[in-house]
């Protein structure tokens, strides 16, 4: 992913997640990185938006504006604007398998999610508009579950264990958490660690 890779905005920290749909599964061939999780999440922010229907590729900024995921402008743009407003600041800190997690008071009600993200994947497209491709993929949200919930005005402290399944390479892998309002689910805070420099316990 471009936007990770590059950080082509000054001054700004783009923390990318690539969640992969399951609902073009149904041509026969299945993306081994999807869910059926991240479609109902694509689903509730239609809704929210009030637009057209979920659509691949889309990008979602801060949970608040949403656009065709190829426009690398309009992201320029969006971003750009997104990163003036005030956010909650998230630490993470880890040891080992465990990710400690520090986080301001934010202006609403918030769920915290936790994720997994993987760089340096790969799919090979047996079916489809893009059958016979190899397709690179960097941040692809491995998991992705909400731990808590921080009360308007109040932080959040914990802890998470990572969860590390058979395939997921650990230099790969970073922990990412973010604030999302509950009523409005945009995202007022986030943080990411890379798991490589985790030390054991």
């Amino acid at each position: 992913m471009r936007l990770q890779r590059d950080q082509p905005v000054e001054g700004v920290q783009v923390i990318a997640l690539s969640e992969h749909v399951d609902y073009w599964n149904q041509l026969g061939w299945t993306d081994p990185f999807s869910s059926g999780g991240f479609s109902e999440r694509q689903r509730r922010y239609a809704e929210e938006f009030q637009g057209e229907g979920p659509y691949t590729p889309q990008m979602v900024v801060d949970g608040k504006t949403a656009f065709v995921g190829s426009d690398s402008r309009r992201a320029l743009q969006v971003i750009s604007a997104a990163a003036k407003a005030p956010k909650a600041h998230v630490d993470l800190r880890c040891t080992g398998d465990l990710v400690e997690i520090r986080a301001d008071a934010a202006p609403d009600d918030s769920d915290v999610l936790f994720a997994i993200s993987e760089n340096g994947l790969s799919s090979n497209v047996r079916r489809g508009e893009n059958k016979g491709r190899v397709i690179e993929h960097d941040a692809v949200a491995r998991r992705l579950t909400v731990i808590g919930r921080a009360k308007k005005q109040q932080g959040f402290t914990g802890t998470q264990k990572i969860p590390l399944e058979n395939g997921w390479r650990r230099d790969s892998l970073s922990a990412v958490v973010f604030l999302q309002g509950r009523s409005t689910h945009q995202v007022i805070g986030v943080g990411k660690i890379a798991l490589s420099g985790c030390a054991a316990n």
